[in-house]
């Protein structure tokens, strides 16, 4: 083959080798999607309000549906950023009554981004590039925490590729990493009428003495691996199936440790320090009032309080 063919054929295999890479699923471009919505660098998920939760599987329509996206935290008018490369399509009418968050837009493969208006509803887009703009939610519902919904088109999870390449804080050092969103030093819940959250607490009116520390953690937060390990669960703590009776366990080098009042993302195989472990359950429906946090227990019944005190006393 002539020199000149060889290096247009090769020059040819290159360009529809990157047009197809840039092409496949988001999973195989980049571990984690790009931050969606300027303001929330970490893909930050509603938590609840009146109006409901925005976890993935949060309930919908009084219990007889679940939530089959996940609502990203953003501000009203703020501008909205591609999570991956791909092919837009739309609009999308998710409300189809025209009202003023009723617009959106697709990127195949394939996720669906509401309430934004988009710049563009077709072509092609690269990932972090601009998308549209956040829409006026508080028009529509005043008081909600302002969000675009963001629903894989097969319906299934995508919690997990909206984690940031970098976890929301530094993780190194011996002490844990930050276990809630929200609550980056760990604080433990005080007193209220339900009890306190101190390790060795009174507990059963006295008689007993709690085993763990609970830390602050609002209804519907991300909740993250606190150190690497292997994970193995479920783990149930009131074994009666309420709104909260949900955990796991995770055993890395020289900890054992039980979440309790979550819903982790798998209850098996490895996880890193600061990755995404789940998300806290809707504490508030079985106990009102209860300052809402996550039961953290050693697995041999010792104080975890000090490996949870990041950044104090140094």
């Amino acid at each position: 083959m002539p020199a000149l063919s060889l290096v247009a054929l090769v020059s040819l295999v290159s360009t529809v080798f990157a047009k197809q890479l840039d092409g496949h699923p988001p999973q195989q471009q980049h571990r984690h999607w790009a931050p969606i919505c300027s303001g929330n660098p970490t893909n930050q998920i509603r938590g609840c309000d009146r109006y409901g939760c925005g976890n993935f599987g949060a309930d919908r329509h009084s219990g007889k549906e679940k939530h089959v996206g996940v609502d990203v935290i953003c501000r009203d008018g703020a501008t909205v950023y591609a999570p991956f490369s791909g092919q837009l399509s739309g609009p999308i009418r998710f409300f189809h009554n025209g009202n003023a968050i009723d617009d959106g837009v697709q990127i195949s493969y394939c996720v669906k981004l509401v309430c934004i208006h988009p710049i563009r509803y077709h072509g092609h887009i690269r990932r972090g590039q601009l998308l549209g703009r956040m829409l006026p939610m508080q028009k529509v519902f005043p008081g909600i925490i302002s969000h675009i919904h963001v629903e894989n088109c097969d319906r299934s999870d995508p919690t997990h590729l909206l984690t940031p390449d970098v976890p929301p804080l530094p993780q190194q050092g011996s002490r844990w990493a930050t276990v809630c969103a929200g609550n980056p030093t760990n604080e433990i819940r005080g007193c209220d009428k339900y009890g306190c959250g101190y390790y060795g607490a009174p507990r059963r009116n006295g008689k007993g003495k709690h085993r763990a520390v609970d830390v602050i953690c609002a209804d519907g937060a991300t909740v993250y691996a606190p150190f690497s390990g292997q994970l193995s669960g479920p783990v149930k703590f009131f074994h009666n199936g309420n709104a909260i009776d949900d955990g796991v366990q995770i055993q890395g080098s020289g900890f054992c440790v039980k979440l309790l009042c979550i819903h982790p993302i798998r209850y098996n195989g490895a996880i890193s320090k600061g990755q995404v472990l789940g998300r806290m359950l809707p504490m508030q429906r079985v106990f009102p009032g209860i300052t809402s946090h996550i039961h953290i227990e050693n697995c041999d019944h010792s104080d975890p309080t000090s490996n949870l005190e990041r950044g104090k006393g140094q």
